[in-house]
């Protein structure tokens, strides 16, 4: 499958995305907060989303790559649109996990019009001090430069305990490319995290919402996916899918995850493997 990696620049921004498939609905895919641009893992991502190619025209969005400071995800969100109006994208499918399920989130709650239906993985409408603990961590590490750290430590904390032992090795080479610069941004962006808190907008969305979770998730404690059931519960559409031993990022961990979220996007009744 060919896949193309772009990048849109304005006055404000510079952000990279990746684009495949050929089909006539948008599909617009918000990763969790990075150290490096997903388009990097461009191969795998398109491999992933394979089933989504011929209905779909699938965007994956970075964040942008010049984050100024003090930037909240609300900001994250505006950018975000900014960069959906320059494509000409409206009545998207969005898919947004972690960080980036809170910036579709404040997405479908500010711009109800641009949304047809929303996904969302492994993500909290609400990040206290309490749910920022393992992203200061990660704060710390990038702020030392230790990037062997910081790789072994998400990988610990999202993925399940045997997945990130035989991957340990792969995270440290990794590490070994990352920058300074990468790193500063990093800061910036998982410092954007704390203190968001949509409960007072979450209930402007009007789209139908399909939310997933692992009970065992690491990241977020306080049952984040509660206080979104009971907000989003009335949805016409909405749906909860609970997991339990994928970890964080079960997105990427879970058996025929891909096929799931696409049976929500095509109204249809797609199984787990």
């Amino acid at each position: 499958m060919e896949y193309k990696i772009c990048q849109i620049v304005t006055n404000q921004f510079t952000m990279k995305y990746l684009r495949f498939g050929n089909g006539r609905k948008s599909l617009v895919v918000l990763p969790g907060l990075s150290v490096q641009s997903v388009t990097g893992f461009a191969p795998s991502i398109v491999n992933q989303y394979k089933c989504f190619t011929d209905d779909f025209t699938v965007y994956v969005f970075d964040r942008r790559s010049d984050s100024p400071d003090n930037y909240d995800i609300f900001q994250m969100a505006e950018d975000t649109v900014n960069a959906f109006t320059r494509l000409g994208l409206s009545g998207i499918y969005l898919f947004g996990v972690s960080q980036g399920g809170m910036i579709a989130l404040t997405i479908a709650a500010a711009y109800p019009e641009m949304v047809s239906k929303l996904s969302i993985s492994s993500t909290a409408m609400r990040v206290d001090e309490n749910r920022f603990a393992v992203i200061r961590e990660w704060v710390e590490l990038a702020e030392n430069k230790d990037s062997a750290g910081l790789y072994l430590s998400i990988g610990k904390h999202i993925y399940p305990g045997g997945f990130f032992e035989q991957s340990k090795d792969a995270f440290a080479e990794i590490a070994k490319t990352v920058t300074d610069d990468e790193l500063a941004n990093f800061i910036k962006l998982a410092n954007g995290i704390k203190g968001f808190d949509l409960t007072n907008k979450v209930g402007q969305i009007r789209c139908p919402v399909q939310l997933s979770y692992d009970e065992e998730d690491s990241i977020f404690v306080d049952d984040p996916a509660s206080e979104l059931k009971k907000h989003l519960s009335s949805l016409a559409g909405f749906e909860a899918k609970s997991f339990r031993g994928f970890g964080h990022a079960l997105y990427d961990t879970a058996p025929g995850f891909a096929e799931w979220l696409y049976g929500f996007f095509e109204e249809e009744k797609a199984e787990l493997f």
